[in-house]
């Protein structure tokens, strides 16, 4: 019989696949996974942050071990159950949050941010919504029509969508690292071609992911939310990727000393099944019955992984693990700064964190082949991540919440070899052939 990877490519859609590099996966263990012929390979990306726990959590098996042994149903369509109940009591509990709110639960991060595009528009009245070049809010039609990545242009955009610069410190607009050239920006288009009253929301990301892991000046989320409430307009905090504990605190905003109008989550909060969150004000979330529903969101064992996750970041300290592991291992990323010319910039927050590749520190000049390179080259010496970033050049790490300083010294090593080995050309560039990534 053929191998793993050969038969996905004659049984599944290109459709739903990224690739990087033929990883073929058939078991793993905390921060590992290990492939078909049994290496066992440090995994950097936890499948984009969604195995927030690692592998094969004890815990997690657990839950929904549990759950599936005596399910109560499988959705909260038409009936209730105690672990959707109970997961969003939690979340209304450690979500930071003003005023009377709801939860709604879906699949994923994309589901999520598409409900919150409808619901603002449909309960205000206001028809347009605010968002940022580079910004990524999923997959679906509702979730693209609010993004601004460039692997997106090809997709349509809401009607009147306002696109404000994303405030890069790295790469900053006419030298401005504060973010009030963007301040700025939304001032007159406020007086120009955007008038307030026609605003629903802003859709923010308090660390822009998919765009390159950039990390906002500091005080700009505060001043941007003040600006945008003096008009009424929502917040939106997208923390699908950078929320859950991933940042050193449980919420990704309580860095930016504000507080959203409502917050959508996903990936990390079930442990890697699918389950998504929004928590936002109950006028908004109960706007219309039946208004964004599936038949399986609310399923109970998704709930209860849920569940499993919230009682293993508190057991385990795993926000506070975030955080300490994290600044470790952009510290010895940074000291790799000082050996490898190519990196240009590392960033982050806890285990968020963008490494990006540079032709030239001086001019900054993208390197994305570099970045293509670096990934597949690291998956040969053990180590999953991939590249991110609207010119695909940043390398993303976002690892179990469990990491280990020796898991990030382990990487480190790694990354440092496959570096050393791209600059001096030992990697064909045919080694890329069939794996387009971003």
């Amino acid at each position: 019989m053929a191998d793993l990877y050969t038969r996905d490519g004659h049984a599944l859609s290109s459709l739903q696949k990224l690739r990087f590099f033929p990883l073929s996966i058939t078991g793993g263990h905390g921060s590992y996974v290990i492939d078909e012929a049994g290496r066992e390979l440090l995994d950097l990306s936890a499948s984009w942050g969604a195995a927030s726990l690692g592998h094969s959590h004890p815990a997690l098996i657990e839950a929904v071990t549990s759950a599936l042994s005596n399910q109560a149903g499988a959705s909260v369509l038409s009936s209730t159950n105690e672990a959707v109940v109970g997961l969003a009591e939690r979340l209304l509990d450690k979500v930071p949050g003003r005023g009377d709110r709801r939860v709604w639960f879906g699949h994923s991060g994309s589901d999520a941010n598409e409900t919150v595009a409808r619901a603002v528009v449909a309960a205000t009245g206001r028809p347009r919504i605010i968002t940022f070049t580079g910004s990524y809010h999923g997959g679906t039609a509702g979730s693209i029509a609010v993004s601004g990545h460039s692997v997106q242009e090809h997709a349509d955009k809401a009607d009147g969508l306002i696109s404000l610069h994303y405030p890069d410190p790295y790469r900053p607009i006419d030298g401005d690292t504060s973010g009030e050239a963007t301040l700025d920006e939304l001032r007159r288009r406020f007086e120009t071609d955007a008038a307030p009253n026609e605003i629903a929301a802003i859709f923010i990301e308090p660390i822009q992911s998919d765009g390159g892991l950039i990390v906002p000046p500091a005080g700009f989320m505060k001043a941007l939310c003040g600006l945008c409430r003096q008009h009424g307009i929502l917040v939106v905090s997208d923390e699908v990727k950078v929320g859950v504990g991933r940042t050193g605190r449980f919420s990704c905003h309580e860095h930016e000393d504000f507080v959203p109008d409502i917050v959508t989550m996903g990936k990390g909060l079930g442990g890697g099944l699918p389950l998504s969150a929004v928590i936002g004000p109950a006028d908004v979330m109960n706007f219309a019955t039946s208004f964004s529903m599936q038949t399986l969101h609310g399923n109970p064992v998704c709930a209860a992984a849920g569940h499993a996750v919230l009682d293993t970041i508190s057991s385990e300290g795993l926000s506070e693990n975030a955080g300490r592991t994290g600044a470790y291992l952009m510290n010895r990323l940074r000291q790799l700064m000082q050996v490898h010319e190519l990196i240009g910039d590392v960033r982050g927050r806890g285990l968020a964190i963008g490494v990006e590749l540079v032709h030239s520190r001086t001019d900054k000049t993208p390197a994305a082949r570099a970045a293509a390179k670096i990934v597949y080259r690291a998956f040969e010496l053990g180590l999953v991540h991939y590249y991110v970033g609207m010119n695909s050049n940043v390398l993303e790490m976002t690892p179990p919440l469990n990491l280990s300083e020796a898991e990030a010294d382990e990487a480190v090593a790694i990354l440092d070899k496959a570096i050393t080995e791209v600059v001096a050309n030992r990697v064909p560039d045919s080694a890329l052939d069939g794996f387009d990534g971003w």
